[in-house]
């Protein structure tokens, strides 16, 4: 019997609209982590690998921010920037 995985690939849809809302959110949690005097790269990975918005500090709404948008479409834009 074939595993689930096996079956049928899974297709992601890119949706490109939310690209500049992700963007626009990094930013403003990249800068408020950096003015409360953290690494903001640890700080976003932490939070990406474990979902727990306590990697992110509340200074100027960021973890309200980062709330607004799913960790997969983070992702997306990451991803899609890197690789182009």
């Amino acid at each position: 019997m074939p595993r689930k995985s096996d079956e049928h690939t899974v297709s992601f849809k890119w949706n490109k609209e939310n690209d500049t809302q992700v963007h626009s959110i990094l930013k403003a949690v990249y800068q408020a982590l950096e003015e409360k005097g953290y690494n903001p790269i640890n700080q976003l990975v932490g939070y990406m690998i474990s979902g727990d918005p306590a990697y992110i500090t509340s200074h100027k709404q960021a973890r309200s921010l980062i709330c607004k948008v799913d960790r997969d479409e983070i992702m997306e834009v990451l991803l899609q920037h890197y690789l182009q």
